[in-house]
């Protein structure tokens, strides 16, 4: 029979020298986190880095997008001698209305990856633990999503500007035109992301933040369209104009037209300096309004 006071004494375990080291080199601050964050978000938006099926959304919207202009750019290279064109056929600002509802899905579809996710799995507790403010994470998944509307606002048009050159339009005018058509697409793509993410972040299930942001949008859009048409047909034009500061396209469509005189795509755009001024405040109103909203909302998320 064993002793057990023997057993006692032999050791029981044996500690290993696997080389582990200290980190011993920089540590990056908060603006290299924040940055880090910002391109990822913004590869996620285009399932860079994802799997396939993450792609298919964004990169079939995207090509959408880009399919008109290239057919609009092609009858103007063929054809601009045959059917007597001297500038765009389709505008560039007007551009975005005609294809709102590609813009709108993009948006209703990325809004909740980039910030529902976090919330519904808890994951940006692990985010807030590291050293980055809640502030800064809000405005780099605002970012995020702002640039990434922007990429699929501006490559039609700057592939319309391209076309363009190549038709030996007036490379002034065409700059001038494209110029402005780029400050409303930043301000458009501002003007979606902000309410989609508001929607996104107090709707934390995904199905019904992509509902909501979608009827947020396009609902909207239609209401107010409709306002406007009436408001033209009964000569009301005042009604009109006040009704196109409810929704993002025909409000960014009047900021346009009333910064740089650009084409006219709603019914009743503003006419006056001070439905113009109107116009604009309510531009900055929008996205200063979904900033300070979600501000608030990450202020009520334990870290």
């Amino acid at each position: 029979m064993s002793n057990p006071a023997e057993h006692r004494a032999s050791p029981t375990g044996v500690i290993h020298d696997l080389g582990y080291r200290p980190y011993a080199g920089t540590r990056l601050g908060e603006g290299s986190v924040a940055r880090s964050f910002f391109l990822t978000g913004l590869r996620n938006t285009y399932g860079l880095g994802r799997s396939a099926r993450s792609k298919v959304l964004p990169m079939g919207l995207l090509g959408l997008m880009l399919l008109p202009a290239l057919i609009l750019v092609g009858v103007l290279v063929q054809a601009r001698d045959l059917l007597g064109l001297d500038e765009q056929i389709v505008a560039y600002s007007t551009y975005p209305l005609t294809t709102q509802v590609l813009i709108s899905v993009f948006v209703a579809a990325q809004a909740p990856a980039l910030v529902s996710r976090d919330l519904r799995f808890s994951t940006i507790t692990l985010y807030l633990a590291r050293p980055m403010r809640r502030s800064v994470y809000v405005l780099v998944r605002l970012a995020s999503l702002t640039v990434a509307t922007l990429v699929l606002v501006a490559a039609p048009l700057l592939l319309m500007y391209v076309g363009g050159l190549l038709a030996d339009l007036p490379v002034g005018r065409e700059t001038g035109r494209i110029l402005g058509a780029l400050v409303g697409a930043v301000l458009l793509s501002a003007c979606l992301a902000g309410p989609a993410a508001v929607v996104a972040a107090l709707t934390i299930r995904r199905g019904l933040a992509v509902a909501a942001i979608i009827v947020v949008l396009l609902v909207s859009y239609t209401v107010v369209a409709t306002i406007q048409g009436i408001s033209e047909e009964s000569g009301n034009d005042a009604v009109g104009e006040v009704a196109g500061l409810f929704s993002p396209y025909t409000l960014v469509n009047g900021v346009q037209v009333f910064l740089f005189d650009s084409p006219v795509a709603t019914p009743t755009p503003p006419t006056s300096d001070a439905m113009g001024v109107a116009y604009l405040a309510v531009t900055v109103l929008t996205v200063l309004g979904s900033v300070a909203i979600l501000m608030a909302r990450y202020r009520r998320i334990r870290s």
